[in-house]
């Protein structure tokens, strides 16, 4: 990790990336000990990064005042400090930060997921899979790089991106690398691929979900094409790539696949002609069982997560395995074992008079999957509905969301959903233009409109809590503030009505 400075120099130039190497050849042999994007955490002797639309000269003044004693940027600001002056500072954060960490990524096995639906679970359900492989061969667990969890052999914690800049991306290998973990699966979420988080990735599978409009936005993508050619650059530095057969647009996911990868596998529900298929979907309780037909060979699998659309997210992660030849014996234990924190988690009432369902459900996509499965799978059940809408990006959501909730539910609550610098009341109300035909209210304290659904629910009623999941920060004006979980607000509920376990 202690690289000179013409080392990274030296990366920079065979990416195209630096344009004023000759103001530099008398710090050349200087090395770095630190390195940073976060004025907050900068070390004695680092390079610090000047990166983003929202980027201040004060950030790059406290980084030196800390410590910084050269800084890389697209423009020059402190001309008594050296700068890097770089074509892209993004990618070349990318590139700077896989030198740092000792090219520890090519050391790893890297799963990359993508798509607008089912990345999370998708992802945990490889990684239990390739679990029950590691423990019989006395190997380390599998990394993981969630939205829900983070885990590198050195922390297991909660995230707050889908994807973490590339600094962080790197640092997480190291220390799979240094802890002796194999093999790593990552969600790569759109943003990841756009700003290049990921540059310089090599995956050696590659996994396209679904797609759907979602992330539309000014600061985000600026239209769907946007939003799609993004997600498709995982294909570029992917081995192996596993399409979805059934997804929107899979002519041009598996075009593009075919283009970059040097095998391609595919998933359907319903094309028979898929590499691997699965047929005779049946609910049986809270689990799901089906039967996956792959090179002639038939085997039953069981999920005991409820959602008849995550079959589609267990073929996606039978074809990871398959194409990484794992015994099929571990691909059934993992799934039977899978579990995803704050995806389609269940609670009732003791007499189950009322169930609440917790899932991170948060666009269109997913929102119409969880609402069909749910009308399929609990038909005589009234709907109640508790979401809220993020402000300051996505506003297509305001549209999406109640509009799909209208067309299912019973009773809708419209509540807070990481409001940012937007009042909550005036983002419910832009949502609530949407709803047709369903009684709504406005609640904007999360927690009270999670627990005024449960209570006002009713016999025979399902609450759906969707957004957040497992989620304990909320967004509120620059800060995250603590909050309990909706799952917290949902046990806590639940409790309050007559007779009720967890």
């Amino acid at each position: 990790m202690k690289f000179k400075i013409g080392d990274y120099i030296s990366r920079l130039k065979e990416e195209n990336l630096v344009l004023n190497e000759n103001e530099l050849l008398e710090i050349v042999n200087k090395k770095i000990y630190g390195l940073s994007c976060n004025s907050q955490d900068v070390k004695k002797e680092s390079l610090f990064i000047c990166k983003g639309n929202s980027f201040k000269e004060e950030y790059l003044n406290s980084a030196i005042a800390k410590g910084a004693i050269l800084y890389m940027s697209e423009k020059k600001y402190n001309e008594n400090v050296p700068c890097i002056l770089v074509s892209n500072i993004r990618r070349a954060m990318a590139v700077v930060s896989n030198l740092y960490y000792s090219d520890s990524r090519e050391k790893l096995n890297i799963i990359g997921i993508t798509g607008t639906k089912g990345k999370s679970t998708t992802a945990y359900y490889i990684k239990y899979i390739l679990d029950e492989m590691a423990r019989e061969n006395v190997q380390k667990d599998t990394g993981i790089l969630s939205s829900i969890k983070t885990y590198d052999g050195k922390s297991n914690e909660y995230s707050l991106l889908t994807t973490p800049e590339s600094i962080e991306i790197n640092e997480r290998f190291y220390n799979m690398v240094n802890s002796g973990i194999k093999n790593v699966v990552m969600e790569v979420s759109s943003q990841a691929l756009k700003y290049d988080r990921t540059y310089g990735i090599d995956f050696n599978v590659g996994v396209f979900l679904n797609i759907s409009e979602d992330h539309i936005s000014s600061v985000e993508h600026s239209d769907f094409e946007d939003y799609f050619s993004s997600k498709l650059k995982i294909f570029k530095n992917t081995k192996i790539a596993c399409i979805n057969l059934d997804a929107d647009f899979s002519d041009r996911i598996l075009s593009t696949a075919e283009q970059y990868c040097k095998k391609v596998i595919t998933f359907s529900t319903k094309n028979g002609n898929a590499t691997v298929y699965a047929k005779n979907i049946i609910k049986v309780g809270n689990s799901t069982k089906f039967e996956v037909v792959i090179a002639g060979r038939q085997r039953e699998y069981i999920l005991n997560m409820p959602g008849i659309f995550n079959v589609e997210n267990a073929l996606a992660a039978i074809s990871v395995a398959y194409s990484l030849n794992v015994d099929e014996r571990f691909i059934y234990s993992g799934l039977k074992m899978a579990k995803a924190e704050g995806r389609m988690e269940i609670y009732s009432s003791k007499d189950d008079s009322v169930i609440a369902l917790v899932d991170y459900a948060h666009n269109k996509l997913s929102f119409e999957k969880v609402f069909e499965s749910v009308k399929q799978e609990y038909k005589s059940r009234k709907i109640v509905s508790v979401f809220g809408c993020p402000g300051n990006k996505a506003l297509n959501r305001r549209v999406d969301l109640p509009t799909v909730a209208d067309s299912y539910s019973d009773k809708i609550y419209l509540t807070a959903d990481d409001p940012g610098n937007e009042r909550v009341e005036d983002i419910c109300k832009s949502m609530s233009y949407n709803i047709k035909n369903t009684p709504y209210e406005i609640i904007e304290d999360r927690g009270e409109a999670i627990k005024k659904a449960i209570e006002e629910a009713g016999k025979d009623s399902i609450v759906l809590v969707l957004g957040k999941g497992a989620e304990t920060l909320q967004k509120c004006g620059n800060k995250k503030e603590k909050y309990l979980s909706d799952v917290y607000y949902v046990k806590e509920s639940l409790k309050s009505l007559p007779s009720v376990i967890e």
